[in-house]
């Protein structure tokens, strides 16, 4: 009977350690699901699809200084004022504190926005996240040239 308790404790021990990990991966797996939308939606903008995944209190900082509200933000892609014609985005970590990832990258790219020559963008990124329900929204991005 002793045997049976003691097993039944480390059992519950065990499952108790492993699914706050189990639980942190899907978060990440998550996260960078969100940020890969992201990458996406930069390149080839669709206004339902950025609404869904960006938070409202959005503050998206250029690395010109210039900062951007969602609507500006989403405004910008959509009407071509911001234009990436790629992005790739490399040497990513994510950080997870409670409801908020903290992800920084390098972000590299090209683009052509409207009343500019095409240029190529290497940049550091820091993105905020905030899980809202089941699902991730950025809440803040600064970034910086390199």
């Amino acid at each position: 009977m002793i045997k049976r308790i003691m097993l039944l404790v480390v059992a519950f021990c065990s499952v108790a350690l492993v699914a706050p990990t189990v639980s942190a991966a899907n978060e990440t797996v998550a996260i960078e699901s969100a940020v890969e939308q992201l990458r996406a939606l930069m390149v080839d903008p669709d206004k339902a699809k950025l609404d869904a995944l960006i938070a409202p209190e959005l503050s998206y900082g250029h690395s010109s200084g210039k900062a951007d509200s969602k609507e500006s933000f989403v405004d910008n892609l959509m009407t071509g004022v911001s234009n990436f014609v790629s992005i790739t985005i490399s040497e990513q970590s994510i950080q997870l504190v409670g409801d908020i990832a903290i992800v920084r990258h390098t972000l590299t790219g090209d683009t052509h926005s409207k009343g500019k020559d095409p240029a190529k963008v290497n940049l550091k990124a820091l993105l905020i996240w905030k899980k809202k329900g089941s699902d991730w929204q950025l809440l803040a991005r600064q970034s910086v040239n390199l």
